[in-house]
């Protein structure tokens, strides 16, 4: 949340009992409320989604063979050039 922005808006999420004693027990154990206890659980987790489809991490060996491949020249795939010529069925 950003600084300064105040909360106006509203999630619902129904659940079982056993699923909402288990998040009151584990937002306990936090010292939060069950609703700052989902809601820091959401971001973080809204927060790796996006980062796992934008980031990876690589060893050094691994980076280099990456590069490698992206340097290589093009190179002619008549295959690939027949398939992309070729109408889609969608059309």
């Amino acid at each position: 949340m950003a600084i300064g922005e105040s909360k106006t808006e509203r999630i619902e999420v129904r659940t079982t009992p056993s699923v909402k004693a288990l998040l009151q027990r584990v937002a306990a154990a936090s010292h939060k409320n069950v609703t700052d206890f989902l809601l820091d659980a959401g971001i973080d987790a809204a927060e790796d989604a996006l980062a796992n489809q934008r980031v990876f991490r690589l060893d050094e060996a691994r980076w280099r063979a990456f590069q490698d491949v992206l340097d290589r020249p093009v190179s002619d795939k008549p295959r690939l050039a027949r398939l992309l010529a070729d109408k889609s069925v969608l059309e």
